[in-house]
């Protein structure tokens, strides 16, 4: 229910004052008249009374306690949500914000209790009381589900994701079914609990990716692999909230912010507001099949902007024709086709677009106390606005338009989420021409990369003496086989011949994960059944490619494809591929344009896959992060084993994360900075989510505390019930010199709840009910109609997403109507295709939607006319509107 609808609740007032600590402690207790036990444990709010009592699901006498002693407000002690009976529904305690609250004051009710700092920004490891770490329990098997169980082990024992579930909880918020992001945070309080319980059943997580993808349900074993792209697409759906990007916004490193507000204007989806792409084999074939399918109408840049860009990538030119000329480092059999790749790349030297593919179906509707010495001091809102606001740089697009479109739907929006912010990496894809030097960039963004697992013929391509010598540049990835001098290459170059041919006698050739990645990474020659299609050439040509990676992930994802699906069965590659446990460096794949300055990754976790491919078990290898050991996690079973025991295993999905020792200084600074007892007469509120990054990644970016902000400075009136779980204040010795080194910001030394926002909302939400009322007005008309004359058709993609807005399931409106995926042209007349998804509604139902959206075209069906009859007055009907017009 919208909070604007709490406003007029005039029960508020009997509120008791309270807080969220007490409700907590209450929350384990049991209903005082039948003695049953939470969850979903009522208390009453009414000012002097204790009563607990229990829900619909046992005896529900927290409503008989309502009704004998007319106390109307209660508050589910699991869910934090208050109810009054008189009203006959949810109310929000944060309305005690509004215009007529005095300035700095904040509700009695539901007080924030004060903020320990030190406590959350302490950057030392604590000390464990017990012998056995935290994060050592196993989760049972439910049928077959080891394949899930290893997943969402290896995914626990990444901290930059589990630590934002553990600490940012007050984000973990969606009215999305099946929340999945709630059943996750759970599972990881449970997994990572002091009371460390043997095991954990993992139920609710289970239903809930079965009803996401109904491939998971049943009993069967599926791929690992698989439930995790699933998984983190649903999770970034649901956690997703919209980027705004803003100039000078917030100080020397601000560029992007979250808010619940972005351009109108903005055309460009961004690298994390849709489904997630598992970047295949340089991003050719099937990943890029499905990136260019949405810029087909993109447009050739003139011969005039051609001279201008040219500069931006001759290098990018001149690099792959060095490249061409001084040797072939030959083709891989990377299981992908790139005789497609014009539909993947963009036709602008200089010019990159972004967009994804996707393996899971997940629909977008088109993938961190208060300062020792100031305990007193609680964040407060106040519900007017500083005399004295900073100013607000408009917001600014990224990209040029360069494609046009018959109809433009509803604004793209940028978006961005926890598992964006931690798995999120770019690949520049390059491809050019040998006969006109034309080259294509493709800028890609992947979750995961899918390494090939390279055979014997391949591995001596890429260890022959042609690939050793061949000309490197910045950002080839020739540079991780690149000499270092002639001695040293001859030696090295005998002593990895003579390693390879001793250990491939016995056991078969030796791939390394550096291997698979210089495979991945590898020139491909475009020529035979794989020439490129060239659009300035407008014919099939021989071409090269080769991609590079723009920036790093926090949190690596490496897929090894041990698992080929034929037609009629599947295969297991079963070869070895030896990893490192630490120090995976990525600066030889960089793009020499990259601004990475961590390129070093340790493993923290890897799932391996034992038997064959039809069928087989999952276990999970994880490095605890509080003693550093490693454990296996075989569903129940967590036993610990050696770092040898790890580097044997059949690896099938690694996670790596980038190792920074500068980042842990910077946090050991951090935390000697909070013991000093400094007075301080300002105090900084920082985003917890923000604070998180800086405990767990190596670089957390720039400040950002657009998360608990709206475009106005102010907090959004829908963020103020739960500001306290957002923000954290610093002392202004540690806020100067975070900031200092990295910048960003805006500084709030003021949190308030902003009245502009609340505006727009109200008008939102009043130009919802009147576009619902009079549909639904229309429709009872239309229905009552006995023979209607004629009949308009609507496309039901268009009206479900219409449907979405006026229920206040989606904040944005549907764009124009679409009707083209409904609609034939036949002999001249716009005609209903057959099949086709649409409703029917009557004339004034499509001139009211019309008369907003606009869009088209219109269909229409007559249902006493016959085809010939119809199409006759068709054309009578557009004889007539053409002379109305004239």
């Amino acid at each position: 229910m919208p909070a604007a609808s709490s406003c007029d609740c005039p029960h508020l007032e009997c509120v008791g004052e309270i807080t969220k600590e007490e409700l907590i402690q209450k929350s384990h207790g049991q209903c005082q008249d039948c003695r049953v036990g939470g969850p979903n444990l009522w208390a009453c709010l009414e000012n002097g009374c204790a009563y607990i009592g229990c829900g619909e699901s046992h005896g529900d006498h927290s409503t008989v306690h309502s009704e004998e002693m007319r106390h109307n407000l209660t508050v589910n002690l699991t869910t934090l949500r208050v109810w009054c009976y008189a009203c006959a529904k949810e109310v929000f305690l944060e309305r005690k914000l509004g215009p007529n609250t005095k300035p700095g004051s904040f509700p009695a009710a539901l007080r924030v209790p004060p903020t320990g700092v030190a406590d959350d920004l302490d950057m030392e490891t604590e000390e464990e009381d017990d012998v056995r770490a935290r994060g050592l329990t196993g989760l049972k098997n439910i049928g077959n589900t080891c394949y899930m169980n290893a997943a969402l082990q290896a995914l626990s024992n990444c901290p930059p994701l589990s630590q934002f579930f553990l600490d940012c909880g007050g984000l973990v918020r969606t009215d999305k079914k099946p929340a999945l992001c709630k059943s996750y945070q759970k599972l990881i309080a449970d997994l990572w609990h002091k009371n460390r319980p043997a095991f954990v059943v993992p139920t609710n997580l289970f239903q809930g990716i079965k009803t996401v993808n109904p491939m998971f349900r049943g009993y069967s074993q599926q791929d690992s692999q698989e439930f995790l792209r699933c998984l983190m697409d649903q999770l970034h759906e649901e956690l997703k909230e919209t980027l705004v990007e803003l100039e000078d916004g917030g100080g020397p490193g601000a560029g992007t912010g979250v808010g619940s507000n972005s351009s109108p204007d903005e055309d460009d989806r961004s690298h994390s507001d849709g489904d997630y792409q598992s970047c295949e084999s340089c991003g050719s074939g099937e990943g890029t099949q499905c990136l260019g399918e949405s810029d087909e109408a993109d447009t050739l840049i003139g011969s005039e902007e051609l001279a201008k860009s040219s500069r931006e990538w001759q290098s990018e030119k001149n690099l792959i024709n060095e490249l061409h000329r001084t040797g072939t480092h030959g083709h891989l059999d990377k299981d992908v086709d790139t005789a497609s790749e014009d539909r993947a790349i963009i036709s602008c030297q200089g010019a990159i677009k972004q967009g994804r593919a996707s393996t899971c179906a997940v629909s977008n509707n088109a993938r961190p106390q208060s300062p020792s010495g100031n305990e007193g001091l609680v964040p407060k809102l106040s519900s007017s606005q500083p005399k004295s606001s900073p100013m607000w740089s408009p917001l600014s697009s990224t990209h040029k338009k360069a494609s046009f479109t018959p109809l433009k739907s509803k604004h793209q929006r940028k978006y961005r989420s926890v598992i964006s912010d931690v798995f999120d990496g770019t690949i520049i894809s390059s491809v050019q021409c040998l006969t006109c030097d034309r080259v294509s960039v493709t800028l890609e963004t992947f979750q995961d990369i899918s390494l090939p697992i390279p055979g014997k013929e391949d591995l001596a391509k890429l260890h022959s003496s042609s690939h050793q010598t061949a000309l490197v540049k910045a950002g080839s990835c020739g540079e991780a086989y690149a000499a270092q001098g002639w001695i040293a290459f001859v030696l090295e170059y005998i002593k990895r011949f003579a390693l390879s041919l001793s250990l491939s006698w016995f056991w078969g050739p030796v791939v390394t994960l550096q291997d698979c990645l210089a495979a991945f990474f590898a020139r491909d020659e475009l020529k035979g059944d794989n020439m490129y299609s060239c659009e300035k050439c407008r014919k099939l040509r021989n071409g090269v490619k080769f991609c590079k990676v723009q920036s790093l992930p926090e949190i690596l994802c490496i897929h090894l494809k041990r698992f080929r699906h034929e037609l009629m069965f599947s295969t297991k590659i079963g070869t070895h591929v030896s990893f490192p446990l630490d120090g995976l460096d990525l600066q030889p794949f960089l793009a020499k344009e990259s601004s990475a300055q961590t390129t070093t990754y340790d493993l923290l976790s890897v799932i391996c896959h034992h038997g064959t491919a039809s069928s087989g078990h999952y276990v999970a290898y994880c490095r605890n992060d509080l003693n550093k050991l490693w454990y296996e996690f075989d569903d129940q079973s967590v036993t610990e084993v050696s770092e040898s025991c790890v580097q044997n295993a059949e690896a099938y999905v690694l996670f790596y994360k980038k190792s920074s020792e500068e980042a842990q200084k910077a946090r050991r600074r951090v935390t000697a900075l909070l013991g000093v007892t400094e007075p301080s007469l300002l105090q900084f509120y920082v985003s917890r989510q923000w604070l998180n990054k800086f405990r767990t990644f190596a670089e957390p970016g720039p400040i950002s505390n657009h998360d608990f902000l709206c475009l106005h400075g102010g907090v959004p009136p829908h963020k103020a019930a739960y500001i306290d779980d957002l923000v954290l204040m610093l002392p202004q010795n540690v806020w100067d010199h975070l900031y200092s080194r990295y910048g960003g910001g805006p500084a709030v030394n003021h949190l308030y709840v902003c009245h502009t926002c609340q505006m727009e909302i109200e008008k939102l939400e009043k130009r919802r009910k009147n576009e619902l009322d009079m549909f639904v007005r229309l429709n009872k008309a239309f229905q009552e109609e006995d023979a209607p004359v004629v009949i308009y058709c609507i496309s039901m993609q268009w009206f479900r997403e219409w449907e979405a807005f006026v229920k206040g399931k989606d904040n944005d409106p549907p764009g124009p109507i679409d009707n083209s995926k409904i609609a034939v042209n036949k002999n001249g007349h716009i005609i209903l295709k057959q099949g086709a998804d649409s409703g029917q509604i009557s004339e004034e139902t499509w001139n009211f939607l019309h008369s907003i959206h606009g869009g088209g075209p219109m269909v229409t069906v007559r249902p006493n006319v016959s085809h010939q009859e119809a199409d006759v007055s068709q054309a009578e009907e557009k004889i007539e509107m053409e002379t109305r017009t004239v």
